[in-house]
């Protein structure tokens, strides 16, 4: 496993970190998963040198029983290895309001009012069984909310007690430029926002923007929710209560074919386009880690045999432009 300095932090993350969403029971969006085989998988992803956890206050949340199922599973992770201070452990504050994306025209105060912030870092604590966060992150976000002073307050006094080390951004989805007025606060030292093969937006002016002000980069949604896997054929069928089946219903199932058919034509050597898919954006110096889900253990194996080293060479990154689809498949 390599590693990429997290932006200003200067921390060392590896460049292949383990995304969490799908780790645990309790979400209402994917089918629950095995959870001993997810605790295998990311002790397997530590064992092999993968030190950069990404979750979410929301992840896995019942609001039945006020269980946040990923956290927990991290934070008994966490307790029964002992490497707490090996890894970087990052987690995301959810909008009060519960909507995501973040609404235009809402207040922040509606969003993320001082006590809701304080609250869920404390909950996150907790839940993780830690002392501190590496990196919290807003789940959602608006360029203007800048303009309110009260989240800045929140955050610094955080900061200032010891229980988080620095702030980021997880940025509305395919909305990577709104943040760049709050970046220059310079209270958000790392953005996380969606990039692969099918969404380049960010190579446009987020990425510009982070290597010119030493901002990291934590790309999610790599594979674009499995399509990029080039496991899917107008035969797949995926569980009733997997989410995927509105945000691949026809006729982006057929099209979403067509375009990975496409793009395994263009992949070198015997990768995979798993592989392909992953080492497109680590071939973008700008980017700091990768976050795919991985449930099991053969999935890690996959993913981090991506951190090498090698790049896809330029005329290959020219070509794969033309293979752009910007849409948002989870309106």
């Amino acid at each position: 496993m390599l590693y990429r300095t997290l932006g200003k932090t200067n921390l060392k993350v590896s460049e292949v970190g383990i995304g969490t969403w799908q780790l645990a029971r309790g979400g209402d969006m994917w089918t629950d998963p095995d959870e001993n085989e997810s605790l295998k998988a990311l002790a397997h992803f530590v064992d092999m040198g993968g030190n950069f956890i990404d979750s979410a206050w929301i992840y896995g949340y019942v609001g039945k029983t006020g269980h946040r199922y990923s956290h927990e599973l991290i934070g008994k992770f966490l307790a029964e290895s002992k490497l707490r201070n090996k890894l970087i452990i990052a987690s995301k504050v959810p909008p009060k309001n519960m909507h995501w994306p973040a609404l235009p025209g809402v207040p922040v105060s509606e969003v993320f009012p001082p006590d809701w912030i304080a609250s869920c870092v404390d909950d996150t604590l907790r839940d993780l069984n830690t002392d501190y966060l590496d990196l919290m992150q807003f789940h959602v976000w608006q360029d203007y909310f800048v303009e309110d002073d009260a989240w800045k307050s929140a955050v610094q006094k955080i900061i200032k007690s010891g229980k988080v080390r620095f702030w980021g951004i997880s940025v509305n989805d395919y909305q990577p430029d709104n943040c760049l007025k709050t970046l220059d606060t310079g209270l958000i030292s790392a953005v996380q926002f969606i990039f692969n093969i099918f969404h380049q937006k960010p190579t446009e002016t987020l990425l510009p923007y982070a290597a010119k002000n030493n901002i990291g980069l934590i790309a999610r949604v790599p594979l674009d929710e499995g399509g990029l896997t080039g496991k899917f054929s107008q035969n797949t069928k995926l569980p009733s209560a997997d989410f995927r089946n509105h945000y691949f219903r026809e006729p982006r199932l057929a099209e979403l074919v067509k375009r990975t058919d496409a793009l395994k034509t263009l992949i070198p050597d015997s990768q995979s386009l798993t592989q392909f898919a992953l080492r497109y954006i680590l071939s973008w110096p700008e980017v700091s880690t990768v976050i795919p889900g991985m449930r099991k253990t053969s999935y890690v194996d996959t993913n981090i045999s991506v951190s090498d080293g090698r790049k896809l060479p330029p005329a290959l990154l020219s070509e794969l432009k033309n293979h752009s689809w910007e849409r948002n498949f989870y309106i």
